[in-house]
């Protein structure tokens, strides 16, 4: 079998500053750490000589701690600089590599666009509106395109069909069936026979004339006789 040569990545410049900045922001954060602990521990002393009532210790162990948490402020300070920077490099590193690209870009497009000549493009449009106008001239030779009549004869049709699918598009006027059963068996109080009806209820004859009125009786006179003298 035959070696298998693997090409190694090339580091540059700027991964080696990534590397060294990420290290130092890592032992930062055990020194971080560190102090934190030492703050815990001296805080904890302080507390036990005030208890012992060792007044002068106590302050000495507070002193240190107060020492110890300046000491961790510079170290957060510290290490939010060199986070910053990590961040500028990596941004600075694909914003080269975005540029690169861009100019590679630009440079393929050159050279396709070196190739196409402006003088051939426009033949070609040329040719093509001229070969496309011969072709009409064909087919209007031929009699592809319709007469007049023919026009019109479409436009009937078409208005013919626009009718008959309005036609159909109307809904149908509902109707109802009668069951052969329901006329059978029809309920007897529901309907009665036309001559029951006759028999039973009997109105008079709607009079057609005015009624007369009756003539007033005639006075009778009254003879009135003399008084005696």
């Amino acid at each position: 079998m035959g070696n298998v040569f693997v090409k190694k990545p090339k580091i540059t410049e700027v991964d080696k500053a990534i590397l060294a900045l990420k290290t130092q922001r890592r032992k930062l954060a055990l020194f971080q750490q560190q102090l934190e602990k030492v703050i815990e521990a001296e805080k904890e002393a302080a507390r036990q000589l005030v208890q012992q009532k060792k007044r002068d210790r106590a302050l000495i162990a507070l002193k240190k701690k107060k020492s110890q948490e300046e000491l961790l402020k510079q170290v957060d300070t510290w290490q939010l600089n060199v986070e910053q920077q990590v961040t500028d490099i990596e941004l600075a590193s694909k914003q080269k590599a975005v540029l690169e690209s861009l100019k590679t870009g630009n440079a393929a497009l050159k050279s396709i666009q070196s190739e196409i000549n402006i003088d051939d493009v426009q033949k070609l449009m040329d040719d093509t509106a001229e070969a496309k106008a011969y072709q009409d001239e064909i087919n209007a030779a031929l009699g592809e395109q319709l007469s007049a009549e023919d026009e019109e004869a479409v436009m009937a049709e078409f208005e013919n069909l626009e009718a008959e699918l309005s036609l159909e598009s109307l809904p149908d006027a509902p109707i109802t069936a009668v069951r052969p059963e329901e006329k059978t068996n029809a309920p007897a109080d529901t309907e009665a026979p036309a001559e029951d009806v006759d028999d039973v209820i009997e109105f008079p004859d709607v009079p057609v004339k005015a009624p007369k009125r009756p003539e007033a009786p005639e006075k009778t006179k009254v003879l009135e006789e003399p008084l005696p003298a």
